[in-house]
Formats: C-alpha cells, sequence, structure tokens
C-alpha cells in the first residue's frame, strides 16, 4: 500500500510539472516595452535552449559557430538572409541553420515578428558572432546623388541607395 501510495504520488507530482512546463506560444508577448528585439528564455537543458523572440526592425547579420538554430515563425513577415540566399519569411515557415551559416532578418510587417528559437545544444551566447558587410555585399550597395538642399549651406547631397535584399548592421538593443 505504501508503495502505492508513493508510485501515485510520483505520478501525480510528474503531470503536474509537465503542465506548469507547457506554455501556449499563441498567447505570448513580452511583458515589458522592448525598442527592437526581445528574447524570452522557455527552456534550456545541456542539449537545447528554447526562446520565443520578437523583432520589431531587424537582426543583424551573425552566426553561431557550434549551434544548429531551428526558427518557426508564429506572427508577422519578414525577409531573411540565410547562407547567401534571401528570401521572404511569414507565419509558419519552419528554417533550419547549420552551424556556422551567417543569417540575418528584417521584419516587413507592421506588427514584430514572432518565431520560436531551438538551438541545440545548450545556448550560453558564447558561439554568436556579428558579421560585417562582405566587400561583394559593399559593392552591391549603389551610390545615387540624390538632389536634396540643405537650408544652412544649399549642397547637394549624396545619400547611399541600399538594394532591396540588403540587411541592415542594426546596432539596436538584443536582449
Amino acid at each position: 500500500m505504501r508503495t502505492l501510495f508513493i508510485l501515485v504520488l510520483l505520478l501525480t507530482s510528474t503531470i503536474l510539472s509537465a503542465q506548469i512546463l507547457t506554455q501556449n506560444a499563441n498567447s505570448m508577448t513580452p511583458k515589458e516595452a522592448f525598442t527592437n528585439v526581445k528574447t524570452i528564455p522557455l527552456h534550456t537543458d545541456e542539449n537545447t535552449s528554447v526562446f520565443m523572440i520578437f523583432v520589431k526592425q531587424a537582426v543583424r547579420k551573425h552566426l553561431h559557430q557550434y549551434h544548429t538554430e531551428v526558427i518557426t515563425v508564429l506572427d508577422g513577415t519578414g525577409r531573411m538572409y540565410l547562407g547567401g540566399d534571401y528570401f521572404d519569411i511569414k507565419k509558419g515557415d519552419h528554417i533550419v541553420v547549420p552551424p556556422n551559416t551567417a543569417h540575418a532578418v528584417i521584419t516587413t510587417s507592421s506588427k514584430p515578428l514572432k518565431v520560436l528559437s531551438a538551438q541545440s545544444p545548450q545556448f550560453l551566447g558564447q558561439d554568436r558572432i556579428f558579421l560585417e558587410e562582405t566587400p561583394a555585399e559593399k559593392a552591391a550597395t549603389t551610390k545615387d546623388t540624390v538632389d536634396t538642399v540643405d537650408a544652412k549651406d544649399k549642397k547637394k547631397k549624396t545619400k547611399k541607395k541600399k538594394k532591396d535584399n540588403d540587411i541592415p548592421e542594426f546596432e539596436g538593443e538584443y536582449d
């Protein structure tokens, strides 16, 4: 009888703890205001880390030396850079980012891009490397002279015109 009681107690505690870890990803929102990127840790152990990430503007081009990152888009739209290719992403898309692969995203919707990111092995932030534009990417950027007149000095100004695929080197918040 005592063994049965202990078994029922263990089973009940396991079920309750599983319910506590269960979260509805669709209803999750950041609890406080954020500037650009808000990352909410959902789970981590030595094998995997899972995050809910909200992106208002962009995530700079970067790579993870040793991690595979699996991204599922839950809301919003964006333009993603992945290993040299650009493509549009939307709710329901599933993207696998192999280790040592450059990736970035720019949000194209009026609401923040909301993604579920699972990284394996455990992500401790030590292998994320932010990247500079390559010479080829810089060459792809065209310069156009735009006739704008500064009220003070009446000079023409040169503005840099970027192609649609350019991912900005955004220096904003990354929680």
